[in-house]
């Protein structure tokens, strides 16, 4: 078997210490912790914008490194009120329609996407056990393109296809496909989508609610992942 890579961004996965090792691969944002290793899609300082991510290099830079697994972590809004903020939720597919394409090459461009359906099983079967924290088992996870947040129009479209939305994993988990890893996704439910509250959203509650669910998100991972990675 394989080795786990764990992605996320550097609030919720927590900054590695000082003497933690670069792994010797492009990008260097990825740490080796023995047991798995650890990629921040957002650069070590989250200073990387979603649309600006290399979803392929990353892909390819884990599988060089051995591993055959992804468990990635996201934050997202809430299409619905009865989903509320600090809600977990393991996706169970995923629309990204206007996506640009990931890996373009004869050869992986035409995949089925999707998440891995035996990986995505262990993983919910693992944090119900291990976590300490509830999880809802299945949702549809819709990509916008970001870096914006969306209008109370979109969302409205949104909400009638989709549960959660947000701005990597649809790209994350084609990457994935197209470069034999598996993969599925943890995602935090940060905030209510721009016209899912009554109130209008707005920065500073999107990072009141990250900055909230950030500790019970990393202390849920401390018992999960030692799992995930035997």
């Amino acid at each position: 078997m394989g080795r786990l890579a764990v992605v996320g961004k550097h609030q919720t996965l927590g900054a590695p210490a000082p003497e933690t090792p670069r792994a010797d691969v492009v990008p260097l944002d990825v740490v080796d912790l023995g047991d798995h290793v650890r990629l921040y899609r957002h650069g070590l300082g989250d200073d990387i914008a979603a649309h600006e991510i290399d979803h392929a290099g990353h892909l390819r830079a884990l599988a060089t490194l051995g591993c055959d697994r992804v468990l990635a972590v996201s934050s997202v809004g809430s299409l619905h009120r009865d989903l509320p903020v600090g809600s977990f939720v393991v996706a169970s597919d995923f629309c990204g329609l206007d996506q640009a394409p990931v890996v373009a090459d004869d050869a992986r461009r035409h995949v089925v996407p999707g998440f891995s359906a035996d990986w995505r099983a262990r993983l919910v079967e693992a944090w119900r056990a291990r976590s300490g924290a509830p999880v809802v088992d299945g949702g549809v996870y819709w990509q916008t393109n970001g870096p914006r947040f969306e209008t109370r129009a979109e969302i409205r479209f949104l909400a009638a296809f989709a549960d959660v939305v947000g701005m990597t994993v649809a790209s994350e988990c084609v990457a994935a496909n197209q470069t034999g890893l598996a993969y599925a996704a943890v995602c935090v439910v940060d905030n209510l989508a721009n016209g899912v509250a009554d109130a209008p959203l707005t920065v500073e509650e999107f990072e009141r609610g990250a900055a909230a669910n950030a500790d019970r998100l990393r202390r849920a991972l401390d018992r999960v992942v030692p799992e995930l990675a035997g």
